[in-house]
């Protein structure tokens, strides 16, 4: 049903704290750790955490979780343990209906990949550090990590671990075999972060920032690409507005996903799965 789909909202089955966690041994029984994600988050249980932490205010646009990485989560399940006092709705695309929204010159553009850059700090700086990164602090572990990803990375005299990796932009579903935008460059491009994060290529160079992308060949992404990518999946997305004790299971490569602002206190827990 869910390959059918693409997501399930369950709503109305009373699911509370205490009872969340069966349930969601029983749909994901096989969780997987937030190794090597970008986004902040604290971990509450067992493979599970809470959906990211960025200010209230802001959108965060559509995105697979993980797809910048060799390996991502398969599934996603959302919990809504608190409702917002107003919007906080998780916008979900089809990834297929992105892909083809999108204008075919920035398809053709994107076609051989794009490369992203992370630099992951020792423990004090900008963005996350390399341990909290990949929930160690064993560089060994971190290597050995890296190596089955097929990234190149460097370690920096100040500690900090820098990341490169060339990645495509679509991908196929294994089952269904449909091709799916499948990508962050928007959100490791400055220009998709904002006007304040945009303010920091004036302190530093932009390969230096914790996150950046770049087209394969290193040539730089457009700006006018990254709004017309952000702006496209969150037109086409359909809100799903939180409900206390809502379920929300989704596809995370047929659909992609975001947050709409809010405000109040928003509580949304997510575990994942291959």
């Amino acid at each position: 049903m869910l390959t059918e789909e693409k997501a399930l909202l369950f709503r109305g089955f009373d699911i509370t704290l205490d009872t969340h966690g069966r349930i969601t041994d029983a749909l994901l029984p096989h969780r997987l750790a937030y190794v090597h994600g970008n986004s902040p988050r604290t971990k509450v249980g067992e493979n599970v955490y809470t959906s990211t932490e960025y200010p209230p205010e802001l959108t965060i646009s559509m995105h697979n979780e993980m797809s910048y990485s060799s390996t991502w989560p398969a599934r996603l399940l959302f919990y809504c343990a608190h409702a917002p006092t107003t919007g906080g709705a998780t916008p979900v695309v089809d990834g297929e209906a992105w892909l083809r929204a999108l204008d075919p010159g920035l398809r053709e553009a994107f076609a051989a990949g794009v490369r992203y850059t992370q630099n992951l700090h020792d423990g004090y700086g900008l963005g996350k550090s390399w341990q909290d990164t990949f929930e160690t602090d064993d560089r060994d572990k971190v290597e050995r990590f890296l190596t089955d990803t097929e990234a190149e990375w460097t370690w920096k005299n100040d500690g900090t671990l820098q990341i490169n990796q060339l990645r495509p932009a679509t991908t196929t579903h294994p089952i269904t075999g449909t091709e799916v935008w499948f990508n962050q460059a928007d959100q490791f491009h400055i220009s998709g972060l904002g006007e304040e994060a945009s303010e920091f290529t004036e302190l530093m160079p932009e390969a230096d920032m914790p996150q950046s992308v770049t087209f394969a060949d290193g040539s730089p992404i457009p700006a006018v690409y990254i709004r017309q990518i952000q702006e496209t999946g969150l037109t086409l997305a359909a809100d799903v507005t939180w409900q206390p004790g809502d379920l929300l299971l989704i596809d995370n490569i047929l659909v992609a996903h975001g947050r709409r602002p809010y405000t109040g206190h928003r509580r949304v827990l997510v575990a994942m799965s291959g």
